[in-house]
C-alpha cells in the first residue's frame, strides 16, 4: 500500500491498461483469443500476459546470428583444431546465453557435434527475437526423432515407464552422457 492507503497496482490503472494491450492486440489475434484468462488469473498476471502476446506478434523473425552487433559468424568446424573449437564452442555458447538462448540436450555430443550444430542449424535458424527480460528461446539439441537417445541419457525415471507402457517394450539402458556440460540457464 502507499502513503495515501492505495494499492501499488491500482485497479483502474490495470484495466486501462488492459484495454490498450488488447486495442494492440486486436488486428493480431482472433475469436479464439478474444479472453486468454477466462476470468481465471489476476489482472497484473493477465497484463503481462497479453503484453508478451504483443511482444511475440511485433518481434522480428530473423537469423540468430543476426541477432548479435556485429552478427555472429563463426569459421567452418573443419577449419578449427580441438582446442580451438572448445575454447570458441564454449565462447559462442556464453554469447547466445546474453541472447537469451538456452541450450539443451547438449550432453549426447562431443564438442565438435556440438559446434556443428549451432554452426549449421542454430545460427541461421530464422527466429522470434523477443524482448522481454523473461522471454528465453530454448534450443533443444537432439532430434525429435532420436528416442533412443533422449530415454537413454535425458528421461526421468517416470518418462522411461510411460514410454515403455505405451509401447510395450523396453526402453535402452539409461546411462550418463557422454559429455556433460555445465551450461547456461535462465537467471
Amino acid at each position: 500500500m502507499s502513503e495515501l492507503g492505495r494499492p501499488f497496482f491500482d485497479e483502474v490503472d490495470l484495466l486501462l491498461d488492459n484495454a490498450r494491450l488488447r486495442d494492440e492486440l486486436e488486428p493480431y489475434i482472433d475469436d479464439s483469443v478474444c479472453e486468454p484468462s477466462g476470468g481465471r488469473m489476476p489482472l497484473v498476471v493477465e497484463n503481462e500476459y497479453l503484453a508478451s502476446m504483443l511482444a511475440w506478434e511485433r518481434a522480428p523473425a530473423m537469423p540468430i546470428s543476426q541477432w548479435f552487433s556485429p552478427p555472429l559468424e563463426l569459421p567452418h568446424p573443419d577449419a578449427l583444431d580441438q582446442d580451438s573449437l572448445h575454447r570458441l564452442l564454449w565462447q559462442t555458447i556464453r554469447q547466445l546465453h546474453t541472447a537469451r538462448v538456452i541450450l539443451e540436450c547438449t550432453d549426447h555430443l562431443g564438442d565438435r557435434q556440438l559446434y556443428t550444430l549451432i554452426y549449421r542449424d542454430i545460427l541461421p535458424s530464422c527466429e522470434k527475437k523477443v524482448d522481454l527480460p523473461r522471454n528465453y528461446l530454448h534450443w533443444r539439441c537432439l532430434d525429435e526423432a532420436d528416442e533412443q537417445t533422449w530415454l537413454k541419457y535425458y528421461a526421468s525415471p517416470v518418462e522411461r515407464r510411460r514410454w515403455q507402457e505405451e509401447f510395450q517394450m523396453e526402453p535402452p539402458p539409461s546411462e550418463p552422457p557422454p559429455h556433460p556440460r555445465q551450461m547456461p540457464f535462465r537467471g
